[in-house]
């Protein structure tokens, strides 16, 4: 067989296996794995790098509504090319719908503003904003049967957040239909009373925002989520988790014998309440929801990380600009912590910062980190094995990875469209240097290489988690 392309001489790693092998790639797919191939139309010299499964970011917001007067940083060009940086192949942006909206008005939307603009491939998680009768009885079971099997609901942010029932009205769908529910857990009554209390007390600056949402709002909603999915008997997935007290809230769930899912994210194993606390408004950069906690709330997650608590590691990207009457510094903004867009961009940095704190210093394996970044996403979320995983049969994505190669975090090298980035000056070691997304390379030392458009959007399969295994 002459193949397309040969990847050779690198060590091949995925959720369970590191070997040396080179990757024989044909009409986009991998079609084999073996030494010494050689007949092909382009040859990848890989020689000391990991050849791993291109990273799978299921937690990413993109050109989503985010208030009156408020823009996102990024659509579906700036957000994917970022992600193909850090060495993405693929993201699951959500859907959001909104109030008096169908789901498949809310599509239409999405699908327009992703279509052919996408540097990586995409699919959409559904946001349930609105759970009408028509909604959960007819469009959500014909959408998940469509390919649009997860979904999400908050317990938080006013205008967006479900009422316990509305909550288990879904679940209940979802458990008839196979869907997958997120569930962004918060107590918004109580965030609101202490938004209540600190304006009572003329407190409005940016580190009040981690104040008015304390671990505390966190732990309870996240109790309230997994007995609301216990009484329905549903698999949930809680993302992503700032905090031990949250932590074990799942680990005593799977202990009762519950199908749950716990993600966590950059910002919780690098950053603390106190980059909130800054002057000249910098530490808006920082506001996001739930907030950075402290030391202990990070050594918590990691730990989270390395005993398998958590099984998917996102970005939770969420990107507005800093120095813009549309973001961060709206008129708003600069005079309450309330109306400073809550989110951070991260899609690109993801996978170096784990990389480098997990696998360089010894916390997780390589082996994990494939797993937390990838194969579990491809896995829970309908994409495995043609995602998520070096395999005869599975797609070409495939990221190339020098562990040795030293960066130190700039703005200007994500290639996203917020004008900062909460790691800005953080040294790392390993780098992806080379991604190729169905057997063609879309990124190298650090620039895409395709143009806009060669990302595709994918259909998904159910849950294997809904399905009785993950």
């Amino acid at each position: 067989m002459r193949f397309d392309t040969v990847i050779r001489h690198g060590t091949v790693v995925t959720a369970s296996d590191t070997f040396v092998s080179d990757v024989g790639i044909k009409d986009g797919r991998i079609v084999a794995l073996a030494a010494e191939l050689s007949d092909a139309d382009e040859v990848i010299d890989a020689s000391g790098l990991f050849v791993l499964p291109g990273g799978i970011d299921s937690h990413v917001h993109l050109d989503q509504p985010s208030g009156d007067g408020i823009v996102m940083a990024d659509d579906f060009d700036s957000g994917t090319c970022s992600a193909a940086i850090g060495g993405n192949s693929t993201v699951l942006a959500f859907c959001m719908q909104e109030k008096g909206q169908s789901l498949r008005e809310a599509l239409k939307v999405y699908h327009a503003k992703a279509e052919g603009k996408c540097h990586v491939d995409v699919s959409f998680h559904l946001v349930i904003t609105d759970p009408t009768a028509e909604v959960l009885g007819q469009e959500l079971p014909a959408l998940v049967e469509d390919g649009y099997t997860s979904l999400k609901v908050f317990m938080t942010y006013e205008g967006l957040r479900l009422r316990d029932d509305e909550i288990l009205a879904t679940l209940d769908t979802a458990r008839r239909t196979g869907a997958l529910v997120m569930v962004h857990c918060e107590n918004e009554d109580a965030i609101r009373y202490l938004i209540g209390r600190h304006e009572e007390d003329g407190k409005f600056e940016p580190k009040y925002h981690a104040t008015t949402r304390p671990i505390a709002a966190e732990r309870e909603a996240t109790h309230r989520a997994l007995s609301l999915a216990e009484i329905v008997d549903v698999p949930i997935v809680i993302v992503h988790v700032s905090n031990r007290e949250a932590m074990e809230e799942i680990r005593r769930a799977r202990q009762r014998g519950q199908k749950i899912v716990g993600e966590t994210c950059p910002q919780y194993l690098m950053l603390t309440a106190d980059d909130l606390d800054q002057s000249e408004m910098e530490g808006a950069k920082y506001v996001c929801s739930p907030p950075p906690r402290d030391k202990a709330s990070q050594d918590a997650c990691w730990e989270g990380l390395e005993q398998g608590v958590f099984d998917l590691f996102s970005s939770d990207h969420c990107p507005f600009r800093f120095d813009d009457p549309e973001g961060k510094l709206n008129d708003k903004g600069k005079r309450h912590f309330r109306w400073i867009p809550n989110g951070i961009p991260g899609v690109a940095t993801r996978l170096p910062i784990l990389f480098s704190e997990g696998v360089m210093k010894g916390r997780i394996d390589i082996n994990q980190f494939v797993a937390v970044t990838s194969t579990n996403h491809a896995k829970l979320y309908g994409l495995y094995p043609r995602k998520g995983t070096i395999a005869i049969g599975a797609d070409a994505d495939i990221a190339l990875w020098d562990a040795d190669k030293r960066v130190t975090l700039t703005n200007e090298m994500l290639q996203h469209g917020a004008d900062y980035t909460p790691y800005e000056g953080l040294a790392v070691r390993g780098w992806p240097v080379r991604l190729l997304l169905r057997g063609k390379t879309i990124m190298r030392d650090g620039r895409t290489v395709e143009p806009t458009g060669h990302g595709n959007y994918l259909a998904r399969e159910k849950s294997s988690l809904t399905k009785g295994g993950f």
